[in-house]
């Protein structure tokens, strides 16, 4: 190791530290903003230092010609990695980047087109303005939320509105682009993702307790803006125990009985009442209506409103089934 007053200063939020030798900034050319990398030398000189095992984490590449630049790190289960690097307006035209770690990196209107992105880690990079076309992101991790979108809800707990709206702004635009290139290459399952999260963040931009944002926000819990068909099914659920919980309370009638739990019923009746009254919550709901059973006082209402609420919810489930399928 080089003497400490020789070696590059650079130290990322990990605690990684870079021991090549400094120049008269205190950083080494790879960590040095200053330091000029338009040239076209710039490509060969950082294939050659990856593969020498120099560190590349945090490493400035702003505007820096990489095209077709080669990063694959051959007979390792791990990629390169250059977590924390400076890439703004890059050019990385049909780079090799296989199974390459770009967390916390800055890719702002980097050029991606043509380059291999499989599997490569991009958690809380910055993706705005990055140029997508024909890229290969298969197996790429993007973690559940973009840098943008963390930091939009960081700002609104400590009260940041302004701040706020410009960073969920700019989330919608990276979740829209990702959204797109995803379905252009056939990658559905995470276009889906980033849709919903596109259409989240133009939610959290519209005024608070609006109705365009109270519908946005039903429509999300109901089926995750037609991506999310388990979310309907889970809502069915809720609603067909909810109501047979109603319709123990208020009443059914069989055969000239009332089926209602009382306290001075015994455990295993009251069961058997919830039981029945479950069986008609399901019956009502899916609008089968067999007659055996049939509401009284308040339980017709509650009927009314069920089976309502089940044939639009049944609907809104093939909708979206279907959609998931053909895709």
């Amino acid at each position: 190791m080089n003497d400490s007053n020789f070696s590059c200063k650079y130290q990322d939020p990990e605690g990684f530290t870079c021991d090549s030798k400094a120049n008269e900034s205190g950083y080494c050319f790879w960590h040095d903003k200053s330091a000029d990398k338009s040239g076209d030398e710039v490509k060969s000189k950082l294939e050659e230092h990856a593969k020498s095992g120099g560190q590349l984490r945090g490493i400035h590449l702003s505007r820096a010609n990489l095209e077709g630049v080669n990063l694959v790190n051959y007979g390792h289960k791990t990629g390169f990695d250059l977590s924390y690097s400076d890439l703004y307006h890059a050019d990385l035209r049909g780079g090799h980047l296989f199974n390459i770690n770009l967390s916390h990196a800055s890719l702002m209107k980097a050029d991606l087109r043509g380059a291999n992105l499989n599997c490569a880690q991009l958690h809380q990079s910055n993706l705005l303005g990055v140029r997508w076309k024909s890229a290969k992101v298969e197996n790429c991790s993007f973690a559940k939320k973009i840098r943008q979108h963390t930091l939009a809800e960081k700002c609104i707990k400590e009260n940041q509105s302004i701040q706020a709206q410009d960073y969920f702004e700019q989330a919608e635009e990276i979740y829209r682009d990702l959204r797109k290139h995803a379905e252009q290459e056939g990658i559905f399952t995470q276009s889906g993702h980033f849709i919903q999260q596109e259409l989240t963040m133009r939610r959290m931009q519209m005024p608070k307790y609006s109705l365009q944002r109270i519908t946005s926000k039903l429509v999300d819990l109901f089926c995750g803006y037609g991506e999310d068909p388990l979310r309907i099914i889970l809502l069915s659920i809720l609603i067909i125990l909810f109501c047979a919980v109603l319709y123990s309370m208020t009443g059914l009638n069989y055969q000239g009985e009332t089926y209602l739990i009382q306290s001075t019923n015994d455990l295993a009746r009251n069961i058997h009442i919830f039981l029945s009254c479950l069986y008609y919550s399901v019956v009502t709901f899916t609008t089968l209506g067999y007659g055996d059973f049939t509401p009284v006082g308040i339980s017709r209402a509650i009927a009314a409103c069920e089976a309502f609420t089940g044939s639009f919810t049944i609907a809104l489930f093939v909708v979206v089934f279907v959609k998931k399928m053909t895709r």
